[in-house]
């Protein structure tokens, strides 16, 4: 189902054996644009390190009560490899990290999860030869850090990232939501990561091959809105682009 990374920012993570804290942001990889950890916010539990949790061991968004599941015990949490609150995560901590827990690593592969197109928490499928590895060099960034980030058509900025638009299921972040009020006001529009021309990290800006006329005439996003997938499909037409849908590959 579809949520923004901001309503998730708060609920509360239940463990197998009791809660463990709370989600206070993401980190999602530059080249498929999908969640690969849940940061947790463990109050005084794990004081001074952070505790990065994959997706491969959440299993279930609840709404209602504002809760996701982790299929984790807290003595496998609190014995996971430590990273620091003040560094950045490396290949090195990685590498560890998934070797701990014992999950294919998501970068040693063609795939958005390495040698599966979607993620795969089947034990028993999780055996594959290492010549059909392809691994792939992914660099982590934060929801919190790209909020914020200019939006640049081919022929003008038009806003800022306000929002991520992700699959609760599966992990992708399928839409940005842009905030434009500084050029068109009182509107907010989806733009998929899938139409990026590319990205300037340094300067804090995303780049589309779009003109601002197109945007400004794309169907309108409101915290109201229901994200169907008529509203998917009409969005994607309007751009002239290939529902995600359509593009899943074969495994």
């Amino acid at each position: 189902m579809l949520t923004t990374a901001k309503t998730l920012k708060g609920y509360k993570l239940h463990s197998l054996d009791g809660e463990i804290g709370s989600v206070k942001e993401f980190y999602f990889d530059d080249n498929h644009w999908t969640i690969r950890y849940l940061i947790a916010d463990t109050g005084n539990w794990l004081t001074g390190r952070s505790v990065l949790i994959s997706p491969y061991a959440l299993t279930a968004v609840n709404k209602i009560k504002q809760y996701i599941a982790v299929d984790l015990t807290k003595k496998q949490i609190e014995e996971s490899p430590s990273l620091n609150s003040d560094r950045p995560v490396s290949r090195q901590f990685e590498e560890t990290y998934y070797g701990y827990y014992g999950w294919p690593a998501y970068w040693g592969g063609p795939y958005m999860w390495g040698p599966y197109p979607d993620i795969m928490r089947d034990r028993e499928k999780w055996k594959i030869s290492a010549k059909a590895e392809k691994n792939w060099d992914p660099h982590l960034r934060s929801t919190q850090e790209v909020s914020g980030y200019h939006i640049q058509t081919a022929d003008g900025e038009i806003g800022h990232i306000e929002d991520f638009i992700l699959d609760d299921e599966t992990w992708v972040i399928h839409y940005l939501i842009v905030d434009t009020e500084n050029w068109w006001p009182g509107k907010k529009v989806l733009i998929s990561p899938q139409w990026i021309g590319r990205v300037s990290w340094s300067e804090s800006k995303v780049f589309f091959n779009l003109h601002r006329e197109t945007v400004k005439q794309s169907p309108e996003y409101t915290q109201d809105s229901l994200l169907t997938r008529n509203y998917e499909i009409e969005l994607h037409r309007h751009y002239n682009f290939k529902g995600y849908w359509d593009n899943k590959p074969a495994a």
